[in-house]
């Protein structure tokens, strides 16, 4: 089934200079990037985004983090295109995250993963009418 999903690259990706990388193996796996746009995210658009976890000790420095330089949003689309993601980018914990994906070759801690990927289809459809509009 084709799906569109909400990626994010967050400041450590852009910092870092891995963009490109991160972009060609979205791209290798032929899925497409149907939107992009770079933008700072701010206290409001996080917390929403967030609102899971707004209650954790280690929120605001996430929050700090987020802020911290801009991001790249992405719609991807492609079969399965939630799930597959999913498998590229890895496991959320950067210990837990296997050579090949995404965090398990660039992570270097949990708190700056790299990238953000929907979970679902639901949470897809909410966070690209976040971000996108």
């Amino acid at each position: 089934m084709i799906e569109s999903t909400f990626i994010m690259l967050k400041p450590d990706t852009l910092k870092r200079g891995l963009a490109g990388e991160i972009i060609s193996r979205i791209e290798r796996k032929s899925y497409k990037i149907t939107n992009a746009k770079m933008m700072s995210l701010d206290e409001k658009i996080l917390t929403e985004h967030y609102s899971h976890i707004v209650d954790k000790p280690f929120f605001p420095g996430l929050l700090d983090y987020m802020m911290s330089g801009p991001v790249l949003a992405m719609v991807v689309e492609g079969e399965n295109a939630i799930c597959g993601m999913r498998t590229i980018i890895g496991a959320t914990n950067f210990e837990d995250a296997i050579a090949g994906t995404i965090r398990g070759d660039f992570a270097y801690c949990t708190s700056h993963n790299l990238i953000h990927g929907s979970d679902s289809l639901k949470s897809a459809q909410v966070e690209i009418k976040r971000f996108f509009g």
